[in-house]
C-alpha cells in the first residue's frame, strides 16, 4: 500500500490547480503490476477540468490496461480525500465492487468501490 500512496504523493508535484490551489494525485495499479499516476488539471473553464484518477485511468487504458487491482487517491492536505461520483463511475467501467480505493488521510485507508458507488451503471444496463 505505501508504495502507491508514495506514487500518487510523487504526482502531486505535476498538479495544474491555478483556481482552487487543491492538489490531488493518484495511482493505479494494473492487474499486471504497472503503476500509472495522475493529477489534477483545471481548466478556467471548470467543467473541462481533469480528476487525477481520470487521468491516471487514461494513461493505463491508452496503453492497452484494461483490468486494475487497486488506486490510492491523496490530496496536497493528506485530508483522506475519496474519488468524486464521477470518478468512481469511471473506476466502475473497468473494475469489479470489491476494487480497493486506498484514500491517503492521519492513517491510509481503504475501501471497496462497491461500497463507495453501490448499484453503479453498468453496460448490462446499456444492453437492456
Amino acid at each position: 500500500m505505501d508504495d502507491l500512496i508514495e506514487a500518487a504523493r510523487d504526482a502531486i508535484d505535476d498538479a495544474y490547480v491555478p483556481y482552487s490551489e487543491y492538489t490531488v494525485g493518484a495511482a493505479i495499479e494494473t492487474a499486471d503490476g504497472d503503476v500509472y499516476t495522475g493529477c489534477n488539471i483545471e481548466n478556467a473553464n471548470y467543467s473541462n477540468s481533469l480528476h487525477a484518477e481520470e487521468v491516471a485511468v487514461g494513461k493505463a487504458v491508452s496503453d492497452g490496461h484494461r483490468e486494475f487491482e487497486r488506486i490510492a487517491v491523496t490530496s496536497g492536505k493528506r485530508d483522506g480525500v475519496t474519488p468524486c461520483g464521477m470518478c468512481r463511475q469511471t473506476l466502475s467501467e473497468f473494475c469489479d465492487d470489491s476494487f480497493e480505493v486506498i484514500t491517503d488521510g492521519d492513517d491510509p485507508t481503504a475501501y471497496e468501490l462497491g461500497d463507495l458507488l453501490p448499484t453503479t451503471i453498468t453496460r448490462e444496463h446499456l444492453d437492456a
